[in-house]
Formats: structure tokens, C-alpha cells, sequence
């Protein structure tokens, strides 16, 4: 079973992005995949991070897009952090940029995602 952990704040501090889950996070034993994917059906992009063998989603909602915009525009890392737990999800921008550029002007994603993604995401390259 996949576990999907939802972040449901974002706040930019010392040049870094820190997402904030909506429960405790305890990052020590996961591996970040660098991996981006579409979550068209919940308007969300997902990250990838491994735990023994098994894959977690971290669930980007189209509340912290802006944010996100602002760490492609600045080139900040992004972090998850939770109490005392701060872990980066590496390489995170630039499979975003490259996420990016495959759904404009691509209806495979459906057309509300779409228009939402380059709405959002325009100005930040």
C-alpha cells in the first residue's frame, strides 16, 4: 500500500522552500527518487520517496504552487519539514521544469489541469 503524505503549507525562509505535511513527518529513513508525476485527478504534483522498497507520495496541491513557482524562478531547495525533521527532496525543480514543459499545451493531462499548471507556472521560467 502506497503512502501519501499531503502538504498543507509552504513558507519560503533562508532562500529555501519548507513544505509543512499535514502530519508528522520522520524523513531519516527515506530516499528521495527525484522523481515528479502528475496528479491531474487531485490537481496536485506528486514526489516520489522511497522506505524499504516501497514508494511514498508526497502530494503537491495547487495551494503551494506559487511557491513553487518562486523556488524554479530562484533555484531554492525544497525541504519537508516537520518538528526537528528537515528533508530535501532532491532534484525537485528541475524534474518540475521538465513536468512543466510536457503538460503545456498537453490535453493528455485534461484540459482544467492544463489551464490551471500554465496559469500558475508561466512566469516562473
Amino acid at each position: 500500500m502506497r503512502t501519501k503524505i499531503h502538504i498543507k503549507e509552504a513558507s519560503i525562509r533562508n532562500n529555501e522552500l519548507l513544505l509543512q505535511p499535514d502530519e508528522i513527518f520522520e524523513g531519516s529513513n527515506y530516499i528521495a527518487k527525484e522523481q515528479v508525476l502528475a496528479d491531474s485527478d487531485h490537481q496536485a504534483f506528486i514526489y516520489l520517496i522511497e522506505e524499504n522498497d516501497e514508494y511514498t507520495y508526497i502530494s503537491l496541491p495547487e495551494s503551494i504552487w506559487s511557491f513553487l513557482c518562486i523556488a524554479i524562478k530562484e533555484n531554492y531547495p525544497v525541504f519537508i519539514a516537520s518538528e526537528e525533521t528537515k528533508f530535501e527532496l532532491n532534484g525537485i525543480v528541475e524534474e518540475l521544469i521538465d513536468l512543466l514543459e510536457n503538460i503545456k499545451g498537453n490535453s493528455n493531462y485534461g484540459e482544467a489541469f492544463t489551464v490551471k499548471v500554465e496559469q500558475v507556472f508561466t512566469e516562473c521560467r
